[in-house]
């Protein structure tokens, strides 16, 4: 995807790598924009989007931090891996061993 992306794009890298990252707040602003859909707390549209819309704007979330993330480094796989593990070390275990 960051190849086509970068074959698409008549922007120098720099700005290339700024924009993508930005991208971000629009998608999670996608994101807001469904929960309040599927909540229907817009009187004006009511219930506009479904949960599965919800679902769908948050894979969109995790795309384009990834697009961004490998804009950054080419390491983005290992950077991704070694954070998760982080995160995950810090989370408490369940009694039930989940």
């Amino acid at each position: 995807m960051v190849r086509w992306l970068d074959g698409e794009s008549a922007l120098p890298p720099e700005q290339e790598r700024l924009l993508r990252i930005l991208k971000l707040s629009e998608e999670a602003g996608e994101v807001a924009q469904a929960v309040i859909g599927a909540t229907g707390q817009n009187p004006r549209k009511g219930h506009s989007h479904t949960w599965d819309d919800v679902h769908s704007e948050l894979c969109d979330v995790i795309l384009t931090a990834m697009v961004a993330l490998r804009t950054l480094t080419p390491e983005a796989r290992q950077v991704f891996e070694r954070h998760l593990a982080r995160v995950a070390g810090r989370v408490p275990r369940s009694r039930s061993g989940d």
